[in-house]
Parts: structure tokens; sequence; C-alpha cells
């Protein structure tokens, strides 16, 4: 997207009542919607409204690409800490098409949360995320 492009985008969005900074809020709520999904069907909605169709998805535990890619991403995360739901920390930060925030995943037993990141996502056109790298800030000792 050209710089002309960006600027257009952004403001249409503020011309539809949303500021650049909701572009980022909503991105991240429909990827938190997604990563917080269970049920096969209410997944492959939440990863639809989210993710571009060639989204990518690097972290250190998985590379993955397109909606079947971050399904099972998803899937597998939920089967590891069956259980747990992903939370977001507070505080989204972005510019241009590059938004980055902070999450934890929480007991949903007892509130405990032993894994916690960051990640930074690139958003599409249409502000579904095109692209995510994460990063692992606290993992339970193997």
């Amino acid at each position: 997207m050209t710089q002309h492009q960006q600027q257009s985008a952004q403001e249409q969005a503020v011309q539809q009542g949303a500021s650049v900074d909701d572009r980022y809020a909503v991105a991240v709520a429909r990827y938190f919607e997604a990563w917080n999904a269970t049920e096969e069907g209410a997944l492959g909605k939440a990863v639809a409204a989210a993710f571009d169709e060639e989204a990518t998805y690097t972290d250190p535990l998985a590379d993955v690409a397109g909606h079947e890619g971050l399904r099972a991403a998803i899937a597998g995360a939920h089967a590891q800490f069956p259980g747990f739901v992903f939370r977001p920390l507070p505080g989204v930060d972005g510019h241009h098409d590059i938004a980055r925030f902070g999450w934890e995943l929480v007991s949903v037993a007892d509130g405990s949360a032993p894994v916690a990141g960051f990640d930074v996502v690139r958003l599409g056109e249409d502000g579904r995320i095109r692209s995510v790298l994460g990063f692992l800030d606290r993992v339970p000792g193997v």
C-alpha cells in the first residue's frame, strides 16, 4: 500500500466515525476473539473475520499461513492449555498498518497466567490482519 493509499484509508476510517487508533483496537479485539474461540464453527468464523485469507503467523512455536494453518495453531494452543483464555494486556500501540500489543494466557479456574508475550501485526486495507510476529516473554518451565 502506498503512503497515499494509507492516508486515504485512514481518512476513510475517520470519516466513518472511527479513529486510526480504533482501527488497531478493532483488529486486536478480533484477534482475541479468534484466539479464544474453541468450537470449530465459531473458530472458523472468528479466524475469517480477523485474518486475511493468506495471513501468516510466526512465533517461537509455530509458523503457519492461511486460515487452515491459523485454525490449527489456535486449536493446538487450546489442546495444550485446556481451560485457558487469551487476555490482552492494556495498551495497543500502532502506526501506519502495524500494531503491537501484549497478552497473557490465563487459567479460567484460578487466574494464573503461565504464558505471556507480545505480538506485532500488519493490517490489510480491509482492517484484517495480514501477518503476525509473536514473541514469548513468559513460558512455563519444562
